[in-house]
């Protein structure tokens, strides 16, 4: 089961090295961090069925890529270069909404929709900036 399905109650958890961190003041950075302890806990549904555990280790994996490459950008500075990895992030993410879609047969059907309106606030988010930092002289 996991602990943190509601947004609010997962922020108070964060430690405080990441909450002050300059990073922290991009939401989207919020949202995929929260989005990949979500899929954390929501592959364990996948992992008792043999036939979603694939998808498990899929689901994990895309669904860290999004914060991970937002820190990995945003730690090389601002412009082309953040844009690439926000890019790379945006990937990930859509992956990630794929990858709950795929999942369906475990989840029901509210619960799916949940998480893709997730991704796709974070996929939105990410469109945005990676365009603004593209643009950045």
């Amino acid at each position: 089961m996991n602990p943190f399905e509601d947004f609010e109650a997962w922020l108070k958890q964060v430690p405080t090295s990441i909450k002050n961190d300059a990073l922290w003041s991009f939401r989207m950075y919020q949202k995929a961090l929260y989005m990949s302890d979500l899929a954390w806990y929501d592959a364990q549904f996948l992992i008792d069925d043999p036939r979603g555990r694939g998808t498990a280790w899929q689901l994990v994996n895309s669904a860290g890529s999004v914060s991970a490459n937002s820190e990995e950008g945003y730690g090389r500075g601002f412009g082309k270069d953040y844009a690439r990895f926000l890019r790379i992030a945006l990937g990930s993410a859509k992956e990630t909404r794929g990858w709950y879609y795929r999942g369906r047969h475990v989840w029901d059907a509210e619960f799916v929709l949940r998480r893709m309106r997730l991704a796709d606030q974070i996929i939105a988010g990410l469109v945005k900036t990676s365009h603004q930092q593209r643009n950045r002289q």
